[in-house]
């Protein structure tokens, strides 16, 4: 026997009630609000073959400015951008050689790099025409200078080129001769103090011992000097009957350490 009520087959479940609509609803319904539409960006990058000139100071001679414009448009494909950007081309040029011409003036002709510089930080935020539901486009700019200024600049750079060539070699020649002569000073100084060098330096070769003993010799031949140059410095202020001192104790130290050194500690004062 089932704990569940019976079930009657002519009862069916209940509908969910509809809200009922009313007749002012009709009239006063709220009206469905559109969506923005979204406004699509379109660019397009235009090379100029063909360089805009503006005179350089003095009017001598011409800058060639070689422009790259940027033109951007919204609601306009890529075709039509392209070929509006096309038409207004004359009307741009006119524009950038407009607001260059003052600035090319100050500038030397051989400047155009600096032109160039100052040109772009001029231009660099600007766009034209300042409406922007129309195409608009901005510029930047390369600078070249006259043919002719090019061809006298020509012998001026070879010789800069060659001259910083050749101070590069001497910089690297001295470079290697001083660290070579630092390592030579190195080995001739530590094969003095050994008693054996002297005899050593023949296997080294005939050029390298030949070196080496004249160098000893000459180290030898300047310290009877130097050391008879101390002594007369001590006796001479003994001499002046000055007593005795920091200043001839020091350099009587001094001239006994050299001694010891060299060994002339027998020598006759």
């Amino acid at each position: 026997m089932s704990n569940q009520p019976p079930v009657n087959p002519d009862l069916r479940p209940p509908v969910p009630r509809q809200p009922q609509r009313r007749w002012w609803h009709s009239i006063f319904a709220s009206p469905a609000v559109p969506r923005p539409a979204v406004r699509s960006r379109v660019t397009f990058r235009q090379d100029v073959p063909q360089p805009l000139l503006v005179p350089a100071k003095g009017d001598a001679f011409d800058f060639r400015l070689h422009a790259v414009y940027a033109w951007t448009a919204s609601n306009m494909s890529f075709e039509e951008l392209r070929a509006r950007a096309e038409g207004l081309l004359p009307w741009a040029g006119g524009i950038v050689r407009e607001r260059s011409i003052d600035l090319a003036r100050e500038h030397e002709p051989h400047r155009a790099h600096d032109l160039e510089r100052a040109l772009n930080n001029l231009l660099m935020h600007q766009r034209w025409p300042q409406d922007s539901n129309l195409p608009q486009f901005g510029v930047h700019l390369r600078v070249s200078p006259d043919e002719r200024v090019r061809e006298r600049l020509r012998p001026y750079w070879e010789r800069r080129i060659e001259l910083e060539c050749q101070h590069e070699l001497q910089k690297i020649r001295a470079w290697q001769a001083d660290d070579l002569t630092r390592r030579w000073a190195a080995v001739l100084q530590s094969l003095e103090d050994d008693p054996v060098t002297g005899h050593a330096a023949h296997l080294a070769g005939a050029e390298f011992a030949e070196v080496f003993h004249r160098y000893v010799e000459e180290r030898r031949g300047v310290i009877p000097d130097l050391v008879t140059l101390l002594r007369e410095a001590v006796k001479g202020h003994g001499d002046l009957g000055l007593g005795p001192s920091e200043y001839t104790q020091a350099w009587d130290v001094a001239l006994r350490t050299y001694e010891r050194q060299h060994g002339l500690s027998g020598r006759a004062n």
